[in-house]
């Protein structure tokens, strides 16, 4: 029996490490806190009773993962509870544009822009599966569904303030930018509608749902599966070195930055690959906050408590402004802001009659001024009395995030930047094999990257078998 250790519980590092076990090899999983899950754990961080998710919380691309679909997910306990409306993006008028779950919902709803929007959504849309399997993937490769993904692709690849001259209305032109937003890049960048794309084409194909009890049941049912497969995670082992593990006859996979394994690695590496590395670019951070509140978000338009994710940041122009500013290294007065509500419709999240949410914004990476102040005034700007509903909260910088969750380098929860290099060559064209035998690299600093799918870890794997030959 072959024999691989896998370095890192997140997403990927599971999903990698499940394949592998699934595959026949004896499987160990290292990881350096004490809670397996990496920023898909669930937290106690405010009050007794209140569930927070560290890092995300809603999760269209794991309910839309082609490795997740192959798992018995409810049996391994994860149950996918979805809001009224998958989005929703509220304005200065006290109404909130929608996105709803089908798109003849949306082509009603958008009104003079409804046939363009369905008309940029639905050939992903409707053929979602199709369009997954070839989307999350190494974008260097023969695409098994060649007119699907070039018709993606033309859109895809402009920038976001090009391709929103399709819209008439301030209103579409406002919901496309929060979805944009989602890519972390200024809008006068190439592939910065790329993000806005996909998580449109998500709402009518699988949702925008959260996982219920917490974003933890996911690595929890990743383990499961692991455990029926005979492998082992051990936690509270930070591996420093290559050179604390075995490797002798033992692939390894590393849920790792780009960073991380060159510090990992060192020497093991070639001077090439080394070089790859130190100019891999990390993309902003995120200034987040856990809230435990009284009472639901009190928001002026109440079509926001019927979607689970809100984004905030008003018009397009504004939230292209806030975006561009992080890009240029500054603060934006108003950032775009995006909140996630999941207690409106998983009750397990708080004591009864109470909630959680949680809010963050981009800030340059490894940014260390206090964000708190500007994120509350967007939220208050849009729901006016927040604040009084506030019983406690939790305040993450860029720099907490990453002493919490070393893959958050910075704050970078996409573990290096989605400018067009690093989309094709993430982190160089090998993608996950590192020139090193037996060492593969299978975090979000791989294809597709970030985003809680498990497809990095998943290709990484396969990679290993296929050089393994079984």
């Amino acid at each position: 029996m072959k024999r691989a250790n896998v370095i890192g519980s997140g997403p990927n590092g599971l999903s990698a490490a499940v394949v592998l076990a699934q595959a026949g090899m004896k499987v160990e999983v290292f990881e350096a806190e004490e809670q397996p899950g990496g920023a898909a754990r669930t937290m106690p961080l405010t009050l007794p009773g209140f569930l927070h998710d560290f890092g995300s919380s809603v999760y269209p691309m794991c309910a839309g993962s082609p490795f997740f679909r192959t798992l018995p997910l409810r049996d391994l306990g994860i149950e996918w509870v979805h809001g009224d409306a998958a989005l929703a993006h509220p304005l200065d008028d006290g109404t909130a544009v929608m996105l709803e779950h089908s798109l003849a919902d949306q082509e009603r709803t958008l009104g003079v822009d409804g046939k363009a929007w369905a008309d940029l959504a639905r050939p992903a849309a409707e053929r979602w599966w199709d369009f997954a399997e070839d989307a999350l993937q190494p974008p260097l490769h023969i695409p098994k569904f060649p007119l699907l993904m070039a018709r993606f692709g033309i859109n895809a690849i402009q920038p976001a303030n090009l391709l929103a001259r399709r819209f008439k209305t301030e209103r579409a032109k406002a919901l496309f930018a929060g979805l944009a937003g989602h890519s972390l890049l200024a809008f006068d960048q190439l592939m910065s509608s790329a993000a806005g794309l996909v998580f449109a084409a998500t709402a009518p194909a699988v949702g925008w749902p959260v996982a219920k009890g917490g974003a933890q049941s996911i690595p929890n049912a990743l383990i499961q599966r692991l455990e029926q497969c005979g492998g082992v995670v051990h936690t509270s082992r930070r591996i420093r070195s290559l050179d604390e593990i075995e490797t002798d006859d033992v692939i390894t996979l590393c849920d790792v930055t780009a960073r991380g394994l060159l510090a990992m690695a060192g020497k093991r590496l070639t001077a090439s690959y080394r070089g790859t590395l130190e100019r891999f670019k990390f993309g902003p951070g995120a200034f987040k906050i856990d809230y435990a509140l009284s009472a639901p978000i009190p928001w002026k338009a109440a079509d926001c408590r019927r979607a689970m994710t809100v984004h905030l940041g008003g018009t397009f122009a504004e939230i292209a402004q806030a975006e561009y500013a992080v890009w240029s290294g500054k603060h934006a007065e108003k950032p775009y802001v995006l909140v996630a509500q999941p207690s409106l419709y998983d009750r397990t999240r708080a004591p009864e009659g109470k909630h959680t949410a949680w809010a963050y914004c981009h800030v340059p990476n490894g940014a260390t001024e206090d964000r708190a102040p500007a994120i509350e005034s967007q939220i208050e700007r849009f729901a006016p009395g927040f604040r009084d509903c506030v019983l406690a909260r939790r305040v993450w910088s860029p720099g907490d995030l990453e002493a919490s969750d070393a893959n958050l380098t910075g704050g970078d929860i996409n573990a290096g930047a989605f400018n067009l290099r690093q989309v094709l060559l993430r982190p160089s064209i090998r993608n996950y094999r590192t020139g090193t035998p037996g060492l593969y690299l299978c975090s979000a600093s791989t294809p597709p990257g970030g985003g809680v799918h498990g497809m990095c870890g998943y290709h990484a794997a396969q990679a290993a078998l296929h050089d393994l030959k079984m």
